[in-house]
């Protein structure tokens, strides 16, 4: 018998919602995802009636939700989850109400990862740099991503069993290490109150190492958005947009 429930991932610039369907053998499978702007919605509960009504106005009565923020642990949710890097809350005690689902579950959005990476298969990941090695079997996997922020989890593994924890670790303090570094540290403390790994790694992070590389080089250069500076850099257009992605 199949068993159907929404899946939600929600980050700083995307939510993306997904039917999916599990099987008797516990197999998943997803239909096509549905990526909403966050920007468009005044909340999580209006981008919901949106995804409700493109599929004709009918929801399995389960959700499970990854989040881009700290949601509390399962059987202790915090009452009001506040994501990171987008307006919207939630309070879990009104989802049954205002989503009209029985059942739901909530995860920090990189413990998910986590727990993804735990169960893939040796052959699912793209070596990207370092030693290419399989994952180990045991011992401790940090799991990190850029997006509109930085996601960190941590993931224990000791033969077949594991378990994940969700972190923060993207609010740790930037500690600059040349004096580059330090031109884009002084930049962004300029403009925000403290400055995190999050507010360099992450994807806006771009824009303020090209500036400050700018600023050191007493260039200057057009107001440029992320995606454009990372379309320079990578097309080898703008030798500062490329200096800028390298670092």
């Amino acid at each position: 018998m199949m068993r159907d429930l929404v899946v939600v991932d929600i980050g700083g610039t995307h939510a993306r919602f997904a039917i999916a369907s599990i099987g008797a053998d516990g197999a998943i499978s997803l239909d096509a995802p549905e990526t909403l702007h966050t920007a468009d919605h005044a909340s999580f509960q209006t981008a919901w009636e949106a995804f409700r009504n493109r599929k004709g106005g009918t929801l399995p009565p389960a959700v499970s939700m990854a989040i881009a923020g700290p949601v509390g642990s399962p059987g202790n949710l915090n009452p009001v989850i506040r994501f990171t890097n987008n307006p919207w809350i939630i309070r879990p005690a009104l989802i049954p109400e205002k989503l009209g689902v029985e059942r739901f579950t909530l995860v920090n959005d990189f413990a998910a990862v986590a727990h993804a990476v735990a169960r893939a298969d040796d052959d699912q990941f793209l070596h990207l740099a370092g030693p290419d090695t399989p994952l180990g079997r045991d011992g401790t996997i940090s799991v990190i991503g850029p997006g509109t922020g930085l996601g960190v989890a941590h993931l224990w593994r000791s033969g077949a069993n594991y378990r994940v924890q969700a972190t923060e670790g993207g609010h740790i303090d930037f500690a600059p290490l040349d004096t580059i570094e330090d031109a884009i540290l002084a930049r962004l403390r300029s403009r925000h109150n403290r400055v995190s790994v999050e507010r360099v790694v992450a994807g806006p992070g771009i824009v303020d190492i090209y500036q400050a590389l700018a600023a050191m080089e007493h260039r200057t250069v057009p107001e440029r958005d992320a995606i454009e500076i990372w379309t320079l850099g990578t097309n080898g257009e703008d030798s500062l947009a490329a200096a800028a992605v390298d670092r």
